[in-house]
């Protein structure tokens, strides 16, 4: 079966299956063996006249790299001084970001050869999302080589040892022209209509089945996470008619229980071996809300009591080591302790082994709009699914902080303290952040500020050719605006079920035209399960759930209690005082009848009014 990888959704971390591929070279690496010849291969192609290899060993020892930061400043002193622009995208938890920097470029021969032609520069991906959603199919770290005009010379991926990169920089030197890596990507034309063929949704039901691993479970046969998007449309699949997708999501899920750290709460990234038991011990923000998320929902439909102790140790890991005193939700966990002491010496202790050292996981602790609109949503989902009242009481602290510290006028979202060109991640993570607010608590300033996000996004980020990923514009390559498909299918998930709520045309539309983008790459071979839902969810109305009757009522409350309970996938759940006025969508017409009362509404039809809260989830399921 040809091998095809999931990427993460919109994040996005949606590089880390690029940073995946090469884990194994930089394990032999780091271990001191030599690399296999294939797999060296697949690390960094050859480049259009592969040079000798170099000594290497500088003839003095050359002083230590002076990294710069990323600006369109960079590019003016490159030409000015003619030089290269190296660029080293990393992440402050990744494993191997450290490796590079503590043997490549410590090595005297690399800064050498720096110091006398390039320009450095060192970007944390976590701070920048415009130049991690550019490079992110190339995982952490990501090495770019750039002309002074800003154009592309070299893209490489993952670890390279000194050697590699000694002679990967002298010949760059020798011929500056573009090598292989270096492909411009074809624009994609929006599709005439949203509305995918039925060719290209079986196309992507066929990716998802074959990328699926039917031994091990999980989708991918690389290396192994907990991915919401591929778990999510199986389910949503699986509640369509088609049942042998429940089975897929549920042994992913099951094996995923690997991943979790039984001390300390919270999951690593990934295993690096495909039958989870080698895990990675990174813990970055998308991994633990995907994770949260699914289990929860998991939890909701199988009432496995596994499930709900895993949402259990991620809740408890956020609150105990990513969440700053102010209630904002820090960005990750590093792999490791320190550069002399790694997460595979340290995270396979026992707490109290563990505490006895006296060591602290290192936490980056910026306070970004994006991993706190991740978590904000996580959260509140978790409340929906399991009750847990203290979940939904951090998320909205969380909300609160981020309106008072990362908004900007219109609506929208900065990342973080830095006032950077706006980023679509952020803006779209809170307005689904606040979307699941308003699910979860029925609220309507929750739903006013997603409804805010969508304007703020429309105006910012549109294009003809669907939703850029930032605003920022430069010199050379970065003159031309990033639209990412699977962003845009996460865009129009969020937009859809918006215009659900809202009844606003303009959240209908915006979902349509980044449908309408997404369209035209739905027959790409490889796997784009957040497509495949948007596609699903674009294309049918939503289970509708109503709970009528005052919101001080505790028989009501319960009702709404139940409902949120009810695992679909694509379900619109309200309650509606009349004290309120109309609700902001009244589409459906419901009686009052004088006590609190739930109806469940498909497309066609309403329940008799529900007085029971048990008789929900099986008026809603049947």
């Amino acid at each position: 079966m040809r091998v095809r990888e999931i990427r993460h959704p919109p994040r996005t971390v949606q590089a880390r299956q690029a940073y995946f591929k090469n884990m194994m070279l930089a394990l032999l690496i780091a271990a001191g063996l030599a690399a296999p010849p294939a797999v060296a291969a697949s690390l960094a192609p050859p480049m259009t006249a592969p040079p000798a290899a170099p000594p290497t060993t500088a003839p003095s020892v050359a002083p230590p790299i002076r990294w710069e930061r990323f600006s369109d400043q960079i590019f003016a002193r490159a030409k000015a001084e003619h030089r290269l622009v190296l660029i080293d995208l990393e992440a402050v938890w990744c494993h191997f970001c450290h490796v590079m920097d503590d043997q490549t470029y410590a090595a005297p021969a690399v800064r050498a050869l720096v110091a006398e032609k390039y320009l450095a520069v060192r970007v944390d991906q976590d701070a920048d999302p415009a130049l991690s959603k550019r490079y992110e199919r190339w995982g952490w770290p990501a090495t770019i080589v750039l002309a002074a005009n800003g154009s592309e010379i070299v893209k490489r991926r993952g670890f390279i040892p000194p050697e590699r990169m000694v002679a990967l920089l002298r010949a760059i030197i020798d011929d500056p022209s573009p090598g292989p890596s270096v492909q411009l990507e074809p624009a994609l034309a929006p599709a005439s209509s949203e509305v995918l063929t039925a060719l290209q949704r079986e196309g992507l039901r066929a990716q998802l089945i074959d990328a699926y691993d039917a031994q091990f479970g999980g989708f991918g046969q690389t290396h192994k996470l907990l991915e919401a998007a591929p778990i999510e449309a199986a389910i949503a699949l699986s509640q369509g008619g088609d049942k042998r997708f429940e089975e897929m999501a549920r042994k992913t899920l099951d094996a995923s229980l690997q991943l979790l750290d039984p001390e300390w709460g919270g999951i690593y990234q990934y295993s690096v071996a495909i039958d989870w038991k080698s895990p990675h011990f990174e813990k970055i923000m998308p991994s633990q809300t995907e994770a949260l998320r699914m289990f929860a929902l998991g939890y909701a439909l199988w009432h496995d009591d596994k499930y709900l102790a895993a949402t259990q140790g991620i809740s408890r890991y956020l609150a105990a080591f990513l969440t700053d005193p102010s209630g904002a939700f820090r960005t990750s966990q590093d792999a490791d302790l320190s550069r002399d002491f790694d997460g595979h010496r340290f995270y396979r202790l026992s707490d109290a082994e563990r505490r006895k050292l006296g060591r602290a996981p290192r936490v980056d602790e910026h306070l970004y709009a994006r991993e706190n609109g991740l978590a904000i949503a996580a959260l509140a989902e978790l409340y929906q699914r399991t009750g847990d009242a203290s979940a939904l009481a951090r998320a909205v602290r969380a909300a609160r902080w981020v309106l008072a510290k990362r908004a900007l006028p219109g609506g929208g979202f900065g990342h973080g303290e830095a006032k950077e060109p706006p980023a679509l991640s952020d803006t779209l993570a809170m307005g689904r952040a606040f979307l699941s607010l308003y699910v979860a608590t029925a609220d309507r300033e929750w739903l006013g500020h997603a409804d805010q996000a969508a304007r703020f996004i429309e105006g910012q980020f549109r294009s003809a050719n669907g939703f850029l990923s930032s605003t920022a514009v430069g010199v050379g390559v970065f003159a031309r605006p990033v639209a990412d498909v699977d962003e845009n299918a996460e865009l129009a998930r969020f937009a859809n079920l918006l215009a659900r709520y809202s009844g606003s045309a303009q959240d209908r539309a915006l979902a349509r035209h980044a449908l309408r983008f997404c369209a035209a790459a739905a027959s790409q071979e490889r796997p784009m399960p957040e497509l495949l839902l948007a596609d699903l969810e674009s294309s049918a109305e939503p289970l509708h759930l109503t709970v009528v009757g005052a919101k001080g009522d505790a028989a009501a409350g319960a009702l709404f209690a139940a409902a949120l309970a009810v695992p679909k996938t694509y379900a619109r759940v309200e309650w509606w005082d009349p004290s309120e006025g109309p609700l902001p969508n009244a589409d459906v017409p419901l009686p009052q009848t004088g006590r609190p009362a739930a109806f469940v509404c498909t497309g066609s039809a309403c329940s008799l009014p529900l007085h029971d809260p048990a008789r929900i989830a099986p008026a809603a399921l049947r």
